[in-house]
């Protein structure tokens, strides 16, 4: 979101120095690289002095990489070619530096763009490809489906309270709300965070808010 209010895609950065830092996708084009002449620079031998390149097309933002050294990669897959850009994928830059594309769909309130609400602290989900990582390390075996719905709920709310009505609507969405009882949901909270405490027992990630519902708390 830029300071005039206007909803923009973002990148966020995930790795070294400029960990946290946003870059507004409010051009056109936005060039990525080693050179001074770039839109955002990165300091490392490693990026070619234009390495990658970002392009705003009528159907959204591309990716595409400027025939660099090291590669540029998305998802962890090498980019050989223009590349639409979906909520939540991650860019990499050789290996010097990570990037999450933010797209307009998922732009929030300028107050909360710091990285515990972006979903960049210790917990990081990739929806589309179902996967969960915990202080780097990735959740393995993979959640459940009724885990990973409840997850990615408090994932893409991490400003609020989200209601045991909601945590049905969302996990059991087939199901007739009365159908669920609140043992069900109690027994998915305390196995989901089980599965979180495998990968990290020093911190409790998923927050009960008696009466209200339940929460995120993803720290930095």
């Amino acid at each position: 979101m830029s300071e005039s209010g206007v909803e923009v895609p973002v990148l966020i950065s995930q790795t070294g120095k400029l960990s946290g830092s946003r870059l507004t996708l409010d051009l056109k084009e936005i060039i990525i690289g080693r050179s001074p002449e770039c839109d955002y620079i990165i300091s490392d031998r490693q990026v070619s002095r234009k390495h990658s390149r970002i392009k705003k097309m009528p159907d959204g933002f591309y990716l595409e990489d400027l025939d660099s050294k090291n590669g540029t990669f998305l998802n962890g897959a090498a980019v050989h070619g223009p590349v639409l850009l979906q909520d939540g994928d991650v860019i990499q830059v050789a290996l010097a530096m990570k990037l999450m594309f933010v797209g307009t769909e998922a732009t929030i309130p300028l107050a909360f763009t710091d990285a515990a609400h972006m979903g960049l602290g210790r917990l990081r989900m990739e929806v589309q490809a179902h996967r969960v990582w915990v202080n780097d390390s990735e959740v393995d075996p993979p959640l459940s489906l009724p885990q990973f719905r409840f997850l990615q709920l408090l994932y893409g709310n991490p400003d609020r309270i989200v209601s045991r009505d909601e945590v049905i609507e969302k996990v059991w969405p087939e199901t007739v709300a009365e159908g669920v009882s609140e043992q069900a949901i109690d027994a998915l909270v305390r196995r989901l965070r089980e599965r979180l405490a495998e990968a990290d027992r020093s911190h409790n990630y998923v927050v009960t808010v008696r009466g209200h519902g339940f929460r995120l708390d993803n720290p930095v």
